[in-house]
């Protein structure tokens, strides 16, 4: 029997949504073990001078815990 545990985190980029995505899944993945899964909870946007400045998202992360 397999357990797993869901931790939330938060990552941003320059570039878009997608790049904050996977920044946020390969600095997971250099922390945790056995990472399954990612959920996108929230996407949000920072603005200076009237223009985008910044792509976040916040996700749920599952990894499995080892045996």
């Amino acid at each position: 029997m397999s357990i797993a545990r869901v931790t939330e985190i938060s990552a941003t980029s320059e570039k878009g949504f997608e790049d904050a995505i996977r920044q946020g899944l390969t600095r997971a993945n250099e922390t945790l073990r056995n990472v399954k899964s990612a959920w996108v909870k929230e996407q949000s946007v920072d603005c200076a001078d009237g223009t985008i400045s910044a792509y976040r998202v916040n996700m749920m992360v599952t990894f499995v815990l080892d045996d």
